[in-house]
């Protein structure tokens, strides 16, 4: 299958009258990854169960490779549910090989790739256990296996980081980024903000159902409110009162920290800080993206 982009394009899905999805639009390119963020309830797995084929959307279309996504498309996707899907009580081997048959694969192809997946994931000697008496970590291991047994064009995983220890995280984090180098289009949903910055091309904030912020990371906080952090030992409280678009967020220790808009002049503030004597440090601070996550996503209702 030639690489393609996977996108979303204006699907709108209700449930009597709860609105959650409204003309949710995205696109995640090949070799690219999408963090796709927000509040529960925001739309992230509803999104997700629609390109998937689960849900059927009331509006709009999922295209892959500029078509309609079919079933041939669809088994070519690979997808990690936030609730583990797996069966409790089969081996681990056994459910990666009969999901990869499932996905199109041949009895020994299957197999091969799920021997492959398990030595990769650090699971080769637990591949006769029953799934159940995993830990809880290395059980989202064995998610992850799932969903990449077939060689996917597509991966979509909802909160694949959820109860992961730190060696965990940087191997499924090495593993998505191995993935993405190959061209395929990676979106995962994720509240851990800190890691999406870190791993993500791009990020999507999704609110009530829509798309409300989406770009690389660095435009994303460029285009967030810039905190001016100024030392000046001599300055007296209120040095900065009266600058236009200035407001002061925090003073303590001789340092001031301050918000601007779009109004300020950094150099009118430079100067007012010089004309009360010695300035030790002017730095601007560009805003994280959890701070842009607070500013932007507020408390909704669940789906």
């Amino acid at each position: 299958m030639p690489e393609g982009a996977l996108e979303i394009d204006r699907i709108s899905k209700r449930y009597g009258d709860v609105v959650a999805l409204d003309e949710m639009s995205l696109t995640v390119r090949p070799g690219e990854m999408l963090g796709f963020v927000g509040s529960n309830g925001a739309g992230k797995t509803t999104t997700m169960r629609i390109a998937l084929g689960v849900l059927a959307a009331d509006s709009g279309e999922v295209r892959y490779n500029d078509a309609p996504i079919d079933r041939t498309v669809r088994s070519r996707i690979g997808y990690m549910p936030e609730e583990r899907g797996l069966y409790p009580k089969m081996r681990v081997l056994d459910q990666l090989q009969y999901l990869g048959e499932l996905h199109g694969l041949s009895r020994a192809e299957a197999g091969r790739t799920a021997e492959s997946w398990l030595e990769r994931l650090g699971l080769a000697e637990r591949r006769n256990d029953q799934l159940q008496k995993l830990s809880l970590g290395n059980q989202q291991r064995v998610q992850l296996a799932a969903a990449l047994v077939h060689d996917p064009a597509v991966l979509i995983l909802d909160e694949p980081f959820s109860g992961l220890d730190p060696v965990a995280v940087e191997l499924m984090s090495t593993v998505l980024r191995q993935t993405c180098e190959r061209g395929v289009p990676v979106v995962f949903s994720s509240h851990q903000l800190e890691l999406v910055q870190k791993l993500c091309d791009r990020v999507g904030i999704v609110q009530r159902g829509r798309m409300v912020a989406d770009g690389t990371v660095e435009q994303l906080r460029s285009s967030g409110p810039a905190d001016l952090t100024v030392h000046a030992p001599q300055a007296p409280p209120d040095w900065a009162d009266g600058l236009r678009g200035v407001s002061v967020v925090d003073t303590s220790g001789g340092r001031t920290t301050l918000r601007l808009d779009e109004t300020a002049d950094d150099q009118a503030v430079l100067q007012a800080a010089l004309s009360t004597g010695p300035v030790h440090e002017f730095s601007r601070n560009r805003p994280s993206l959890t701070d842009l996550f607070r500013n932007v996503v507020t408390e909704e209702p669940a789906e």
